[in-house]
């Protein structure tokens, strides 16, 4: 990680390196804590398709499509992970009530909320192995679930961790649009397309921007070229489960939402933490993209209605997605 950062392979996520060694040391972070419970948690909708990854190129083969990541097309994940992991943690105080009389049971739950290493707690507790892109993979499981954990006051048996199996695979490298995967193990964030879409907040490389295709919040490629993810769970739960408005639509549609709809759309949604104007400053990428494929007027007309918009970041890329139609 202090390689990682010191490389400034982080960009703009300040965060990173704000706590110090604290991610790496949990009982620095939780004093006290004397274990880590990890868990996963599926997020392929219930109604998930057995050939959804082809489903999902085939999206990102029509230009005129907005895609958003497939862990954001449902609830907020981080109000659903936590609120089961407090409900696992109350299960574990209550079987372990007698055995720890007087001393009593402490726990903190996270789920991406917390400077704490998720995939590498998970891991060295056996929950997978970090493939190539980064991300823990499981071999009855994929990559297509959330990480959380319990940090407890009770010292647990630790599990073991798992060996890798990627062998010389390097297909989530091969295919990332922007070249992020720099080496197997290794991502400069500033590259990546979901750190584009989501947590860079200025003026995306012009470099990059043709790169970006129409991803418009988040990116999968890496996952979707997985073979591991043949293996692919769906989740059990509603609440993951694809919002109306979010999914199938063309780019031209959703530059017609104002920020009211907007807002509308993404109640609930990990999409809102964006904002309005992040959202529209992918569109317009999306949109230029599309439009060096070909001319589209409902496009055009899209983009023209945002030349005069408040954010200077906006203009700038609705004025390049509109050069692109004779790039």
């Amino acid at each position: 990680m202090q390689h990682w950062l010191a490389q400034n392979f982080h960009g703009s996520m300040d965060y990173m390196s704000r706590h110090g060694m604290k991610r790496a040391r949990p009982a620095e972070l939780v004093p006290g804590t004397l274990s880590v419970l990890t868990a996963r948690m599926n997020y392929l909708p219930r109604d998930t398709a057995e050939d959804w990854q082809d489903v999902e190129w085939q999206r990102l083969r029509n230009p005129q499509e907005a895609v958003i990541s497939v862990y954001a097309r449902g609830r907020d994940y981080h109000k659903v992970l936590r609120q089961r992991l407090d409900t696992l943690a109350q299960q574990v105080d209550a079987l372990l009530a007698d055995a720890l009389k007087p001393e009593g049971f402490e726990y903190r739950a996270f789920t991406d909320s917390a400077p704490v290493m998720e995939a590498e707690l998970a891991t060295r507790s056996g929950q997978g192995w970090r493939g190539k892109h980064t991300l823990v993979l499981n071999r009855e499981a994929g990559s297509m679930f959330f990480l959380g954990e319990i940090f407890l006051n009770v010292a647990l048996p630790a599990s073991e961790p798992t060996s890798a199996h990627c062998g010389q695979c390097t297909a989530c490298i091969d295919v990332c649009p922007t070249q992020a995967i720099i080496a197997p193990g290794l991502v400069d964030a500033r590259r990546c397309i979901s750190y584009l879409t989501i947590e860079h907040e200025g003026a995306i490389d012009e470099a990059l921007r043709p790169l970006m295709g129409n991803h418009i919040y988040g990116c999968d490629d890496c996952q979707l070229i997985c073979p591991w993810n043949k293996f692919a769970q769906t989740s059990t739960l509603p609440d993951f489960d694809v919002r109306r408005g979010l999914v199938g639509q063309d780019i031209a549609h959703l530059l017609a939402w104002r920020e009211a709809d907007f807002l509308t759309y993404t109640q609930g949604s990990p999409i809102r933490r964006i904002g309005h104007v992040r959202w529209l400053r992918n569109l317009a990428v999306a949109a230029g993209n599309a439009l060096r494929l070909g001319d589209d007027a409902a496009l055009r007309q899209g983009l023209h209605a945002h030349l005069t918009h408040n954010s200077a970041v906006v203009r700038e890329h609705v004025q390049w997605a509109l050069a692109q139609q004779t790039a």
